[in-house]
């Protein structure tokens, strides 16, 4: 089999998202509206039906999974969680605008060092290392269709190496809930098509 559709869904909001703050090893379950808009989008059939599940093993990932699908139980892989955040996780961009070493994280576009947190490029390697399990479980079960739910920043690791179209890493955001339905060529080992799941 060539030919394998592969979805990567952003797990639903959490009070950390809705208060816009860095959420990354602080471990939240979703509030309440992440669980209605995911109902909503559960409702409308925004995601697939698949033969695999797999899941960071944050919180808001495995319900999120739970709540997708019920009667699957996620394939957890540790390096799909989100990055570690340092001493900007749990803090809003007004707590950090006066701080030094996060006006010179932006000014590297979001690629320099965060202070006492997991580096960006020790971040995506991590990332590319979990996806590549995915894909050897994927193979393994010879299964055609199947979702990974996790993080955006995770999403846009992913798809910055393995989408064919080589996008850059911030073109591949997402909202809570959001994704991507890919087709995924083995023998290329790339995305060769992507479907975008918008918020409904």
């Amino acid at each position: 089999m060539n030919m394998r559709t592969i979805s990567l869904i952003r797990h639903a909001k959490t009070q950390g998202n809705l208060e816009r703050r860095y959420i990354g090893r602080t471990d939240e379950l979703l509030c309440c509206e992440g669980r209605t808009t995911l109902k909503r989008m559960i409702d409308a059939s925004a995601y697939p039906a698949v033969e695999l599940v797999f899941s960071s093993p944050m919180k808001r990932c495995v319900e999120t999974a739970a709540l997708i699908y019920p009667e699957s139980k996620p394939h957890v892989i540790p390096g799909l969680r989100e990055c570690d955040f340092g001493d900007f996780e749990g803090k809003t961009y007004e707590e950090l605008r006066d701080d030094p070493a996060y006006q010179r994280f932006l000014d590297s576009g979001g690629s320099g060092l965060i202070p006492n947190g997991e580096s960006t490029e020790n971040y995506k390697q991590r990332c590319l290392a979990a996806f590549a399990e995915v894909l050897h479980d994927i193979e393994a079960a010879n299964a055609e269709q199947a979702a990974v739910i996790c993080h955006g920043g995770t999403i846009m690791s992913i798809l910055e190496a393995y989408h064919q179209e080589k996008k850059a890493f911030y073109d591949y955001q997402v909202e809570n809930c959001g994704g991507y339905i890919g087709t995924f060529d083995e023998r290329k080992q790339l995305f060769v098509s992507l479907h975008r799941i918008s918020i409904r």
